[in-house]
């Protein structure tokens, strides 16, 4: 089994804080984001690129009331194509509330499936170790799910990520700054996402710190 992390860093997501709450920068490396590493994801380097375990970004914000996190993954994706949910690999979204803050108190193991004998080749999704959440919560895919105050979704979305790819390569090339902030190469393409909203009491406290990073494994199989 492969495992592929993406930790959320400081200015690497969408990031809030509250005078009781706070969302780590933590200093590990250990970090991924679309089709990275690259001669394992990127089709122009592997010709069997690991697009369903590939992770593109770990999002996290806050309301008064609701810590709202989405993992990313499988994608860029022309908006031709489907959203990918893989039952061979296992996404977990890792909650750490007290010290160390590297350990998982909360480990949110999400896998892909069947809904049944369908035809039309339907899937539904499985998300288990909800904070406060007895059981798991389960049911089809691109549908809110709600179980015990908490709702989550996966499914398809637009790509939330701005990039300008194209100033990116010019700049390295020549030493010279060259973005431009009108041009996202990632507009028009799409992900795979799992969003949870979870009642930011279950997880908080005044003054403690919180610290979310994703992973992927693929069972029996390489990423």
């Amino acid at each position: 089994m492969k495992v592929n992390k993406k930790w959320l860093i400081g200015g690497g997501a969408c990031l809030f804080a509250a005078p009781a709450l706070i969302f780590s920068a933590i200093q590990l490396s250990t970090a991924a984001d679309h089709l990275d590493p690259p001669t394992r994801t990127n089709p122009a380097l592997d010709t069997t690129p690991d697009t369903a375990a590939d992770i593109a970004d770990v999002y996290t914000w806050h309301t008064a009331d609701s810590l709202v996190i989405a993992m990313t993954f499988a994608g860029p994706q022309p908006t031709t194509a489907a959203a990918r949910f893989d039952r061979d690999v296992l996404y977990t979204v890792n909650i750490s509330n007290t010290m160390p803050r590297t350990s998982s108190e909360f480990p949110v193991q999400i896998r892909f499936g069947s809904d049944g004998p369908a035809s039309d080749n339907r899937f539904g999704v499985q998300i288990a170790g909800l904070p406060g959440v007895t059981g798991a919560i389960s049911g089809p895919v691109d549908t809110n799910l709600t179980k015990d105050g908490v709702t989550v979704r996966a499914g398809l979305f637009d790509d939330p990520f701005f990039f300008d790819l194209q100033g990116f390569n010019d700049t390295r090339n020549t030493g010279t700054l060259a973005f431009n902030n009108a041009r996202n190469f990632f507009a028009g393409q799409n992900l795979t996402a799992v969003v949870m909203e979870i009642p930011l009491s279950r997880l908080a406290s005044a003054g403690n710190t919180i610290d979310i990073w994703g992973e992927t494994a693929r069972f029996g199989g390489n990423l």
